[in-house]
């Protein structure tokens, strides 16, 4: 460490040091600043960006549920354009509307398009379940099968039995349909669910 007679000493000190580093200083304070800028500006713009999203998929839900074809359209690019929750969940307000139109084959498109848009595991069992009940529909039991396997969590365990006792039974497999149901009731299922699994096992022998 140096030591300084006098204040003139001190003086020269600093002037030396802002001689030989001020650059890197001056370059290192506008770094810091840049920085500070850039994530205040990249905050801002999530944050805008999220809001606009959100904006953006109430009109979609409203133009949905209008039934009006070029609505539709501009829907179905809003769910193709928006690779994240917002663009997901429009995609099952879409296939629920083509479900009511029996049109089951695009349903299924924008499942599984919503599928590929959210990494939210909770929102992708959800579209899986839907996917799932809506291939049972197309008479694609062993496809449904597949598609209720990705199902994780003993959360889901009740409604992913329920399923695929109707994927079996669609398939003509009273045993597999009668196994799987078995098993949901035993997966602390909620009263309702437990209950109605129980009905389709003693319809079984009808």
């Amino acid at each position: 460490m140096e030591i300084y007679e006098n204040e003139n000493d001190q003086v020269e000190a600093i002037k030396r040091f802002f001689a030989e580093n001020g650059k890197a200083l001056a370059v290192g304070v506008i770094l810091g600043v840049g920085a500070l800028i850039g994530w205040r500006y990249w905050t801002s713009h999530q944050t805008e960006s999220a809001r606009s999203a959100s904006q953006s998929y109430q009109s979609v839900v409203t133009e949905i549920g209008s039934g009006n074809a070029d609505k539709l359209s501009a829907a179905e690019k809003f769910a193709a354009e928006n690779k994240n929750t917002y663009g997901a969940l429009a995609s099952m307000e879409l296939a629920q509307q083509f479900v009511d139109q029996n049109q089951l084959d695009k349903a299924a498109t924008q499942l599984q398009q919503g599928l590929a848009a959210t990494s939210d595991e909770n929102l992708k069992a959800v579209i899986t379940l839907r996917l799932a009940r809506v291939q049972v529909q197309l008479k694609q039991a062993d496809t449904a099968l597949k598609t209720l396997d990705t199902v994780k969590g003993e959360g889901w365990a009740a409604i992913v039995a329920d399923l695929r006792g109707e994927a079996q039974l669609s398939k003509g497999d009273k045993q597999g349909a009668r196994s799987a149901w078995e098993a949901g009731i035993n997966s602390k299922a909620s009263p309702a669910l437990s209950e109605m699994m129980q009905m389709k096992i003693n319809n079984l022998s009808i």
